[in-house]
């Protein structure tokens, strides 16, 4: 499986509360900012993007990446625990 960042812009009248539990469905999961979360899949980055593009509403912005070898971070909602097993 592989790790994935979920960035999203939502455009107004969206409903976030579908779209959080839309992300947190894929079941290993950490939001790390108010509009980044990253979930464990063996689904591709297209995969993803095309299941979580249903909730958001038009002129919406969505990007799906594949998580690097490295990475730094500072004051994230989620714990840095999760961070750094899973990025």
């Amino acid at each position: 499986m592989n790790t994935y960042l979920i960035s999203y812009d939502m455009a107004g009248g969206g409903d976030y509360d579908a779209l959080h539990e839309a992300i947190k469905a894929y079941g290993h999961w950490a939001h790390i900012t108010e509009s980044l979360f990253a979930v464990k899949s063996s689904l591709s980055a297209k995969e993803i993007r095309d299941d979580i593009w249903q909730y958001l509403p038009s002129g919406s912005r969505l990007i799906i990446v594949k998580s690097g070898t490295e990475s730094a971070w500072s004051n994230v909602i989620c714990t840095n625990e999760w961070l750094k097993k899973n990025l």
